[in-house]
């Protein structure tokens, strides 16, 4: 069935990416997750607060504001408390993620689901590389030891480039959406419409995570992808992206999702995810936003017993790196 129109999914195949303007009604469909996510604040605020880290709760400031302070205060970016997947390495059985239900339904917000259905079909698997991403102002936001920002830009990159091999011809599709407005001051998403025609291109380990040198790139433009509360935009996963720098004085709050027809290999096999639809078996859909939390709770508590293989194929010796 689908949403989408036969314009709009030609224009996905013609350009790697699709902008949907208004998918989401905001105050029906965002604003669960914010007002769910003021309690993750909460208790990371009185964790922090109880071990002497910060000097208050700051309880009394909005979301944002409240963020930017505990952040600074602590010396630290706490994205994994927020996140919904677990790190790469280094599972510990106490290790945070929040896996809500105010979460869950969004992967399952029958609206998006339409629009990817209309992408990939009928048989939809949420797959598990999946993030939160609460990027603060670059300028209020502790910086590591290297004296980059802790949670800046993100360097450019294909999503199929940071999954293991073994996912090469699963059709994987990213969703991503701005919980809040997201600028290119606020440091928006930047695409390389075409880009997704040259073929999986060689990453490098950089200090800000996987990227593609420039060189790869052939002069080709990017498009920066300025997207308001409500907006949705459909990426394939050999689009070339990036982020911008969070040059604002608000937290930019975005989700990055992606899904694959049913079967597929999702490409972070030690990761659950979950039939999100099947209109040849609903019964095989996860309706629970309880098991799901519990799925992820189960895989912390296997991955902390046990050596964590590789999760990407790239090698810092590659020629191209130098």
């Amino acid at each position: 069935m689908g949403s989408l129109t036969s314009e709009q999914i030609a224009q996905f195949e013609e350009d790697g990416c699709l902008l949907v303007r208004g998918l989401f009604n905001p105050e029906d469909d965002l604003d669960p997750i914010i007002e769910e996510y003021k309690s993750v604040l909460d208790s990371l605020a009185s964790e922090l607060y109880a071990k002497g880290e910060i000097s208050s709760t700051h309880d009394d400031l909005p979301f944002g504001d409240r963020l930017i302070k505990v952040y600074q205060e602590s010396g630290k970016v706490h994205a994994q408390y927020f996140d919904f997947s677990l790190p790469q390495a280094d599972v510990k059985p106490d290790t945070p993620f929040w896996a809500g239900p105010s979460v869950f339904a969004a992967m399952r917000n029958e609206k998006l689901l339409d629009a990817v259905e209309s992408l990939i079909g009928s048989e939809i698997y949420s797959n598990p590389v999946q993030h939160v991403r609460l990027k603060p102002p670059e300028h209020l936001t502790p910086k590591n030891e290297q004296g980059l920002v802790q949670l800046g830009k993100s360097p450019v990159h294909q999503d199929n480039g940071v999954v293991t091999p073994d996912a090469d011809e699963t059709q994987m599709l990213t969703v991503w959406f701005p919980l809040t407005r997201a600028t290119v001051k606020h440091g928006c998403l930047v695409v390389w419409p075409g880009s997704h025609r040259k073929g999986l291109l060689d990453h490098c380990p950089t200090d800000i995570g996987l990227g593609i040198p420039g060189k790869l790139l052939g002069g080709s433009k990017a498009v920066p992808m300025p997207m308001e509360r409500g907006d949705v935009l459909f990426m394939q996963k050999l689009t070339v992206h990036a982020s911008f720098s969070n040059n604002s004085d608000e937290v930019r709050w975005s989700f990055d999702l992606r899904y694959n027809p049913t079967g597929q290999p999702t490409g972070r096999s030690s990761f659950p995810g979950f039939v999100a639809r099947s209109r040849q078996h609903p019964e095989t859909e996860l309706s629970d936003a309880a098991a799901w939390e519990g799925l992820w709770r189960n895989t912390r508590d296997h991955l902390a017993t046990v050596e964590m293989g590789k999760f990407n194929r790239w090698d810092k010796e590659n020629p191209v790196c130098a």
